[in-house]
């Protein structure tokens, strides 16, 4: 998490249009007010100052201590250092956010991070992820870790998790790499418990 810690200034104003994201937009509306929800991977705290401001209760997490302390900063959020590892909690949030983080997880372990995020959501909770789409893994010119997936893989992924699929946006930006790349979001929900 060296490179977010060193480039935590930058990304701030990289994504700092992240508060008029018409998934963020629609994640907080979907939400029952004052319904508490996690960002996972939060960086700077842009989206979790959004929510908080929603009148959310909000929780925000990330690996890097400088983000940490960026987002730590936003009014109406608790942030802490975490990695994916320590999801924990059960039926615990009415929405988690997961906005281009998990696409920093190894291949292997996205399975069990979905598990424990499904775990982490209340009945009928909101996911929102977003990805780089593509396939297999590298890492970027700052060294990071970048795990591919094409939509059927995330979806297929999700559904396994427990997951069903409400909404999807695709798109294409450059990354604080500088470089160009595919994306797709997904907006889920916990599915219901199969009967029998």
């Amino acid at each position: 998490m060296s490179v977010y810690d060193a480039e935590a200034g930058r990304y701030a104003k990289v994504t700092a249009g992240l508060r008029d994201d018409p998934d963020l937009l629609a994640f907080i509306a979907d939400l029952p007010r004052g319904g508490r929800v996690l960002d996972l991977g939060c960086g700077p705290g842009i989206a979790a100052a959004a929510m908080g401001e929603a009148g959310l209760a909000v929780d925000a997490t990330d690996a890097s201590a400088e983000m940490v302390r960026l987002a730590a900063a936003q009014p109406g959020v608790t942030a802490w250092q975490a990695s994916f590892e320590e999801i924990g909690g059960a039926a615990t949030y009415d929405g988690i956010w997961a906005n281009f983080s998990l696409l920093h997880a190894p291949r292997e372990a996205m399975p069990r991070h979905l598990a424990a995020i499904r775990r982490a959501l209340k009945p009928r909770g909101r996911f929102h992820i977003g990805g780089k789409t593509g396939t297999g893994a590298t890492r970027d010119r700052l060294g990071r870790l970048y795990t591919y997936y094409t939509e059927p893989e995330l979806e297929t992924l999700l559904a396994e998790a427990g997951f069903e699929i409400v909404a999807r946006r695709r798109g294409r930006d450059k990354g604080l790499d500088g470089a160009m790349a595919d994306w797709v979001t997904f907006a889920a929900l916990v599915a219901p418990a199969r009967r029998g």
